[in-house]
């Protein structure tokens, strides 16, 4: 499947992202190559291969997942800030994120 400038114009536009003509020169043959690189992952003979445990095979359905949705009771403050690295006043401090 061959990737082109207009291609990679569609993806950052749906993904909402400004790129520049030079940045378009630059990723357009790279998507290409991972593309044509995953491609490859079609030519690997799988129907030897059992599927793995999960919701979408016959054994994965038949598995119990559930649990018991039971209240625990909560670690309480003093054991939770017990193991933080700057506890302040009965708070976690972290560094501040702008």
């Amino acid at each position: 499947m061959p990737i082109n400038e207009s291609d990679i114009k569609k993806i950052a536009q749906l993904a909402h992202l400004e790129i520049s003509n030079q940045e378009l020169l630059v990723f357009a043959p790279q998507i290409a190559d991972i593309v044509t690189y995953v491609e490859q992952l079609g030519e690997i003979a799988t129907s030897s291969i059992d599927p793995a445990i999960g919701g979408l095979t016959r054994a994965g359905e038949l598995t119990d997942s559930s649990r018991a949705d039971l209240p625990a009771p909560s670690l309480g403050q003093k054991l939770a800030l017990a193991e933080a690295p700057d506890p302040a006043a009965g708070h976690f401090r972290v560094p501040k994120v702008l």
